[in-house]
């Protein structure tokens, strides 16, 4: 998504010498790497799109993966990416020389380039379980990621590992098929109920007869979700009306022992808060089974639990999210004066404004650390970046400087205002999440939308070192 909207940028700029690398066969990042039955997104469709580009074609308020996929399929055609792109280059070293970046693919290949743009993404790394046994189950055994072709779950025990966002989409599509369904949950999630609305053809024809309500439904669903995003930094009215709305969610379970079990421990919004329209109806089935014990190992025919119990399963399924703190990390990457990323980024991923690293000269980041906004949309969050960062490459253009970086002062006093905010915010009131980094810190963007949208309206350049 992010790189696709950087070549667009790029253009718009008179800018036609650049090249996308991408590792595979084929455009739209997340939504082409996951293929899993019910996959949407978490963000109205209308919102998850580029500003200058609405499509009012979407078929529901939360679009599915595949239409979602096609829309980044159709991005690209219509503003001619193709050219630019060079597929199945996955890029396996980087590094600055006195010429500028040197680029290496995985199959040897070099390439020179005067400045780099990391999009590679954030929810991008399968994360696998540390379980016993695991490479030893008989059926079928894979991550939510890595969706395996032509795969029948008709009348299959399947098991389910993990109840985050994935597994909740994933569940409901499973239950309708599997003659039995396991799902082995380590955490209890808050599940806020949300209506997916089909649209029909008659909206559609509105949207696509008067584009200026597009841009209308686009900016409401724009300000509800930031004022949703404001529950997290401290907005306690509206964070216990959603808390009031997951409760109530959760009343719909009518079995009181598995009401216990599906009861999380800690405040709702401490986790990324997760939208679902039948999840509890789902798991209330009678082939469903929550199992909140502990996988003690995994066997050729099913998992093991810490009670001893034996769960037989045909097909094993690992919804257990990503890496998420890799950013374009397993890139060997080597900035000036031989500072390697590692070693930039040893105690946790840190950044200029979301953007840029000292020491990394004419290099940024979309999709940086301390980017995510809530449950915010990640395309508009992109859409800011890449304003800051052309603003920087245009005036390199213009030949005011050779190369740019952050200074090392500005980065530290930005992390440390960083830093200094999550107190007061909902994901350290504890639990543990994938917002938090190996140093125990979200993470995220601890400020409301709109500080993020003044630090990405124009660069302070007194804060870089330029040549």
């Amino acid at each position: 998504m992010s790189g696709l909207l950087a070549g667009v940028k790029l253009r718009e700029a008179g800018i036609e010498s650049f090249t996308i690398f991408e590792k595979t066969d084929d455009v739209g990042g997340t939504w082409r790497e996951n293929r899993y039955p019910g996959l949407s997104c978490d963000v109205p469709s209308h919102l998850y799109s580029y500003s200058f580009e609405p499509n009012p074609d979407w078929t529901h308020r939360y679009s599915y993966g595949p239409e979602i996929h096609a829309y980044f399929q159709r991005f690209t055609d219509k503003y001619d990416l193709r050219p630019h792109i060079r597929f199945g280059a996955e890029i396996v070293e980087a590094a600055w020389t006195p010429e500028g970046w040197r680029l290496q693919t995985a199959d040897g290949e070099t390439h020179t380039a005067d400045f780099v743009i990391s999009a590679s993404g954030v929810l991008h790394h399968p994360s696998y379980p540390d379980v016993e046994g695991l490479d030893s189950f008989a059926g079928p055994c894979f991550h939510t990621a890595r969706w395996p072709d032509g795969l029948d779950l008709a009348g299959k025990r399947v098991g389910i590992v993990g109840t985050g966002s994935t597994s909740i989409q994933l569940i409901p599509q499973v239950q309708r098929l599997a003659s039995s369904l396991s799902v082995f949950q380590r955490t209890a999630q808050w599940v806020f109920r949300v209506p997916n609305q089909r649209y029909t053809e008659a909206q559609q024809a509105r949207l696509r007869r008067f584009p200026l309500l597009n841009r209308l439904v686009y900016a409401g669903y724009a300000w509800l979700f930031r004022l949703i995003s404001s529950a997290v930094l401290g907005n306690h009215f509206l964070l216990d009306r959603i808390a009031e709305g997951c409760r109530k969610n959760l009343e719909s379970v009518r079995d009181p022992e598995l009401r216990r079990k599906l009861t999380p421990d800690y405040v709702a919004g401490c986790k990324r808060l997760i939208m679902s329209p039948d999840f509890y109806s789902a798991v209330q089935k009678a082939n469903v089974e929550i199992v909140t014990e502990g996988i003690a190992r995994v066997t050729p025919a099913g998992v093991e639990t810490d009670d001893g119990r034996h769960h037989e399963l045909d097909v094993l399924i690992l919804a257990t999210g990503f890496h998420a703190h890799s950013y374009m990390r397993p890139i060997k990457m080597v900035g000036e004066n031989g500072v390697s990323l590692e070693d930039a980024w040893r105690g946790g991923p840190r950044a200029y404004r979301t953007v840029a690293l000292p020491d990394f000269p004419n290099f940024f980041m979309l999709m940086g650390p301390h980017s995510p906004i809530g449950n915010y949309s990640l395309i508009d969050i992109a859409e800011r970046q890449t304003g800051f960062i052309m603003q920087c490459i245009e005036r390199w253009c213009t030949g005011e400087f050779e190369r740019i970086a952050p200074t090392a002062e500005a980065t530290r006093a930005f992390n440390q205002t960083l830093e200094s905010s999550f107190g007061g915010t909902i994901w350290v009131s504890g639990c543990q999440s994938w917002y938090l980094d190996e140093s125990g810190l979200p993470n995220v963007w601890p400020f409301p939308y709109a500080e993020f949208q003044r630090q990405m309206r124009r660069p302070d350049f007194s804060e870089f070192r330029t040549v």
